[in-house]
């Protein structure tokens, strides 16, 4: 399996919606398009990666479009959600509660109650928490398997706004000033049987990810050890070791692969193999971000002394990150005529790519080269299918672009918002 789609599966796919009959050309300016089978083989990848009990799950926040997610639910995943509101997206997408890992940083009482009461999968973010959970859990019996969020302070990579494992992060409990605490806070709440951790997102590298993942496992076998030490009954028998592997946006940059990151921690740890523990990933970037496209028809074009731009229907409103850290975000992009035939000239020009919102910085490039760009062809950003369209902004209030699913001939015509 290749680690993004060839362009020339790309120019298939979106061929085969604009003739499909089920788009308007005028309304749909622009529009995301899904490539199915590619994604299951990705979540295929990823199970076969780690033991058949691993909860693989999958990041809501990398892509809520509840089609998308429903279409997946078969496969046997799960799914973690930050939010109440990504609660809500996993059950109206058919998971059952054993399938859900809820997240958040932020937890109201009320919602540490609510989750408890649908015997959710609960993961505190710190001590004060676990406070509120033990209050909870005085009024009421749940089925739910509860871990402390740890912080192993492993570093921060080369996009910081994505990294969470430095010494400060606003998430988890800090491993090394408060490793006693956490070891106490494991005897004090023998409902306290899981543990996790992340450490990052995109320009984390996998070494780094791995440590954080050595350095918890560490806490683990210490705390175990100290409860049996103590005749205490319990033990961590969960361990969630989060997501992050990095993807790759270009196309002569290979990614390490999902069973390579695997067999590194499997070499490091190989007790987390071994079955004592259940294992959970909550990977979201590595199944969806090279799965799906976006699409815009190109409005006008507009051509300066000091610039050609290229005005589409997409911009900051769905690629935040892009936008606003050009140097650290990027999405390739290709040309393509109006039967979704991709250009393949060689690039004469350098050209502005710029979005419909009424700011400046509403770009996707400043100076990328490009085939030449007429009136009507369609600009196809590439690795778009996460941190995309979940990540919409209403600033100017613009419709969000529909969803295409693509499998074989078939189209599916609307994945929902």
């Amino acid at each position: 399996m290749s680690y993004r789609l060839p362009d020339e599966r790309v120019e298939e796919l979106l061929s085969t919606v604009l003739q499909s009959g089920k788009i308007d050309r005028e309304r749909d300016a622009a529009f995301l398009v899904y490539d199915l089978p590619y994604l299951r083989e990705k979540v295929d990848a990823m199970i076969a990666a780690f033991p058949k009990t691993t909860l693989h799950a999958i990041a809501v926040k990398a892509n809520s479009n509840p089609s998308i997610l429903s279409y997946l639910n078969d496969t046997g995943i799960g799914l973690e959600a930050a939010s109440v509101g990504e609660l809500e997206i996993a059950r109206q997408s058919g998971y059952s509660p054993d399938k859900i890992v809820f997240d958040s940083p932020v937890k109201s009482r009320q919602e540490i109650e609510f989750a408890l009461q649908q015997s959710i999968h609960l993961n505190a973010d710190n001590l004060m928490e676990l406070e509120r959970i033990d209050k909870t859990l005085q009024k009421m019996s749940s089925k739910s398997n509860i871990g402390l969020r740890i912080n192993p302070q492993v570093g921060v990579g080369t996009i910081a706004i994505t990294s969470v494992s430095g010494e400060y992060s606003k998430f988890g409990e800090p491993l090394k000033e408060n490793r006693q605490k956490i070891i106490e806070a494991y005897c004090r709440y023998p409902w306290l049987n899981a543990i996790h951790l992340h450490v990052g997102s995109q320009g984390c590298d996998p070494v780094m990810l791995g440590n954080g993942i050595c350095k918890v496992f560490e806490l683990v076998c210490e705390i175990n050890d100290e409860l049996e030490q103590r005749g205490f009954n319990h033990r961590i028998r969960i361990f969630d070791m989060g997501g992050g592997l990095p993807v790759s946006y270009y196309r002569n940059r290979p990614p390490i692969s999902m069973q390579e990151y695997s067999d590194m921690i499997r070499k490091t740890c190989p007790e987390l193999f071994d079955g004592r523990f259940q294992l959970i990933t909550e990977f979201g970037r590595y199944v969806h971000t090279n799965a799906g496209f976006a699409v815009s028809r190109v409005e006008y074009v507009k051509r300066h002394k000091s610039a050609n731009t290229a005005m589409i229907h997409v911009g900051a409103n769905m690629f935040i990150r892009e936008a606003y850290h050009p140097g650290q975000w990027h999405h390739e992009i290709s040309v393509a005529d109006q039967t979704g035939r991709i250009k393949t000239q060689e690039p004469e020009e350098s050209w502005v790519v710029a979005g419909p919102l009424c700011f400046a910085g509403d770009m996707l490039e400043r100076n990328v080269y490009l085939p030449p760009i007429e009136e009507g062809d369609y600009l196809i950003i590439h690795d778009s299918g996460a941190y995309t369209l979940s990540m919409w902004s209403e600033y100017n209030s613009r419709s969000k672009p529909r969803v295409f699913g693509v499998c074989g001939d078939l189209v599916t015509e609307r994945l929902g918002d």
